[in-house]
């Protein structure tokens, strides 16, 4: 019950991403698994994240939600 929950959340949250949504989504998955971080390219060293690290700063410059949403 709880895992459909989670899932259709995660479902919702990922069709509200913009462009570069599938590295977004890592890069949040990535964010919040991440105990400590000095800067923003550490997150690209989760197992969570399967990009380069410079994704991590193309994902938040193109991954502008969809405000209708």
């Amino acid at each position: 019950m709880k895992y459909d929950r989670l899932s259709k959340f995660r479902q919702e949250t990922y069709s509200m991403l913009g462009k570069a949504h599938d590295a977004t989504f890592e890069l949040i998955d990535s964010i919040m698994t991440t105990r400590n971080a000095s800067c923003l390219a550490e997150f690209s060293l989760s197992p969570l994240f399967r990009r380069k690290w410079s994704s991590t700063y193309e994902a938040l410059q193109d991954s502008r939600p969809r405000w209708e949403k």
